[in-house]
């Protein structure tokens, strides 16, 4: 049976037969000085070196790094998002080219995890008003014999508004039952699973690309989706990480819908990872986002059984995690924290009852309510939404 181990072993294995050498990686706090609340890519922690300061290891770099990113918790629950996640990377710092990378992507896909070439297709920047089509990209994929879709915004990589920018060809694999079918952009069985950044540019602030003096390429290959589809499994739900979850927490909360079991479990292991790198739970920052997961979680576990508790939750799947992510905090001090947030969410529940008891807040809520009770009285959206769903309110 594949396992995650195995499956980040096999990747970095192949890259360091290649003349990568394995950066440490880990933690999802960012450097000191660096705006970002959580490291959201592998490659961010090596962005100064890919700006061009040289790496102390060389220009050949492959490694493992878990990653958090908020911006898709409304999609967590569904069968590819992830709140904490892991990325493997290979990184050249002006050495190989593009074709080198992508060539030795399609290797690893199909000859180290078996993928039949059949089932992948890609994706490349097509071209726009400043920059021509990736033809080296282009080229290559229809040298290896894959089926090629061009995109313009879809398959252009950027660091933010200004920096490090350039095109990128993602390769997705399919995930239907039936023969694969239509393109990326047609058909979300098509799953993206490996994306190699081309940084060829700098971006200046009036919008002008500086090219390079040395480009280097990015690659990013999602974890626990491919393991999903080296598995043959519906969901990154179903891989061999988050079994313990899956089968433990439909013991202790009885009854669980599908959605709901995944964003618990999503939710909960997020949320021990930030502890065990240290984050601590507040009104702003890290720490607000892992009090708006505890949250997110305590409202989901009680909608349907309000008696439900996080002290329900056995040791052994808070071990568990910090075990997978090679985390050393103690398992009871992360018990502990989670324990307390638990205190404080009852008594911001009393308080937001006695809040919209006052008569304002008998009808249906307006948006300039919500932003008055969130502003006045520190409750967020879904917080109002939950005490009104408790009462009956609509």
């Amino acid at each position: 049976m594949i396992t995650t181990d195995h499956t980040v072993q096999l990747f970095l294995d192949f890259f360091r037969e290649r003349g990568h050498e394995l950066t440490p990686g880990g933690s999802l706090i960012p450097s000191p000085g660096d705006p970002v609340l959580f490291t959201t890519s592998g490659m961010h922690p090596l962005t100064p070196y890919l700006e061009g300061r040289p790496h102390p290891l060389g220009r050949r770099l492959t490694g493992r790094q878990r990653c958090l990113r908020t911006t898709d918790l409304d999609e967590v629950g569904d069968d590819t998002h992830l709140t904490v996640f892991e990325m493997l990377g290979s990184w050249s710092l002006g050495d190989y080219g593009g074709s080198q990378s992508l060539r030795w992507g399609f290797e690893l896909l199909r000859d180290g995890f078996g993928i039949d070439p059949g089932r992948m297709h890609v994706t490349v920047f097509g071209g726009d008003e400043q920059v021509e089509p990736d033809h080296e990209s282009w080229r290559t994929w229809e040298e290896l014999g894959l089926p090629v879709e061009p995109t313009t915004e879809e398959n252009w990589w950027s660091n933010g508004p200004t920096g490090l920018c350039g095109p990128d060809s993602e390769i997705f694999i399919w995930t239907g039952d039936e023969i694969p079918q239509g393109t990326p952009t047609s058909d979300d069985r098509w799953v993206e699973v490996w994306n190699h950044v081309m940084m060829r540019y700098t971006r200046h602030p009036d919008g002008t690309l500086e090219p390079l003096h040395r480009p280097c390429i990015d690659t990013g290959l999602g974890l626990e989706r491919l393991v999903r589809i080296l598995r043959n499994t519906q969901s990154v739900y179903d891989i061999d990480v988050f079994q313990p979850w899956i089968t433990t927490l439909p013991r202790i909360w009885d009854p669980l819908d599908e959605r709901s079991l995944r964003l618990l479990s999503d939710h909960l292991r997020s949320s021990i990872v930030i502890l065990g790198d240290r984050v601590t739970p507040s009104p702003s920052g890290r720490g607000y986002v892992l009090r708006r997961l505890i949250r997110r979680t305590l409202t989901t576990l009680r909608r349907d059984d309000p008696t439900r508790t996080l002290s329900d939750l056995p040791i052994e799947l808070m071990e568990h995690t910090l075990e997978h992510f090679r985390q050393s905090v103690d398992p009871h001090e992360v018990r502990t924290v989670l324990l307390d947030e638990e205190r404080k969410f009852d008594l911001l529940l009393q308080r937001g009852r006695k809040v919209l008891s006052r008569s304002r807040f008998t009808g249906p809520l307006t948006e300039d309510d919500y932003h008055y009770l969130h502003d006045t009285h520190g409750l967020p959206r879904d917080l109002v939404v939950y005490l009104n769903t408790e009462a009956g309110v609509s």
